[in-house]
């Protein structure tokens, strides 16, 4: 139990899971996931193990930042991100707003007849989870491959209407889900930086109550081998 000046997930807001990045090669003869963009959240890889990349692609242009163990990478919103297995790439991610990427915070790069569709986008993205495992990750493999077909199209665009095309189209897809995601941005993240608030506070009156109410938590993933957009993920509770 978590005292009312403290907060109930992970420090800062944030989530965390494990990743071991998808060794599945497409069309260009590169493994990897899925590309994709967030719309409100910034995203950290600490790689752990293998090595890779991740290719990126924003109003800056295109880039290439090699991973290897020791690498900490990271990324703000509109950053359009496929990662590439060279070598048993394995990370830890971090999420900004407890987890909210991936619970809907990303647009995948498909081409541009399934985003200005929502039952196109959505039947082409689903992985259902009751599906059986093979079945699942052909789902998965598919619209990764058919994210890279609008991903290769943005990134052999000349100049900047193709990209800003793309968030466009993004964010009208994802507005419908805003009211969502801005409650669990007062669950998460908001509330962990009022918590902080409070703590100031009572320091600064010289109440130091609520250190006699700290508390320890160790947790276990409470899914594993997820289907993910970059690979197979374990995910842990996010504190909601």
């Amino acid at each position: 139990m978590v005292s009312a000046g403290g907060f109930p997930g992970l420090p800062g807001g944030v989530a965390v899971s494990r990743l071991c990045v998808y060794d599945w090669p497409a069309a260009d003869g590169v493994r990897g996931g899925t590309p994709h963009v967030h719309l409100a959240c910034s995203e950290a890889y600490v790689v752990t193990g293998g090595r890779g990349a991740v290719q990126t692609l924003t109003a800056s242009g295109y880039a290439v930042t090699p991973l290897a163990p020791g690498t900490v990478a990271w990324f703000t919103p509109g950053t359009i991100h496929r990662l590439v297995n060279e070598d048993g790439l394995r990370l830890t991610v971090l999420m900004q707003n407890s987890g909210l990427p991936e619970a809907g915070d990303a647009v995948l790069t498909l081409p541009p007849e399934y985003l200005a569709d929502p039952e196109a986008y959505a039947a082409a993205t689903a992985v259902p989870a009751a599906a059986p495992e093979a079945e699942r990750e052909r789902i998965a493999r598919a619209r990764r491959d058919l994210a890279l077909e609008g991903y290769r199209a943005l990134r052999a665009a000349s100049g900047p209407e193709a990209l800003a095309a793309f968030h466009r189209a993004a964010a009208a897809l994802v507005r419908p889900r805003i009211a969502e995601w801005r409650e669990r941005w007062r669950r998460g993240a908001l509330a962990a930086a009022e918590a902080t608030g409070r703590q100031l506070d009572r320091l600064a009156a010289g109440d130091a109550a609520h250190l006699a109410e700290a508390a320890v938590q160790a947790e276990r993933p409470v899914e594993e081998g997820r289907f993910g957009m970059c690979g197979r993920l374990d995910v842990y509770r996010q504190g909601q």
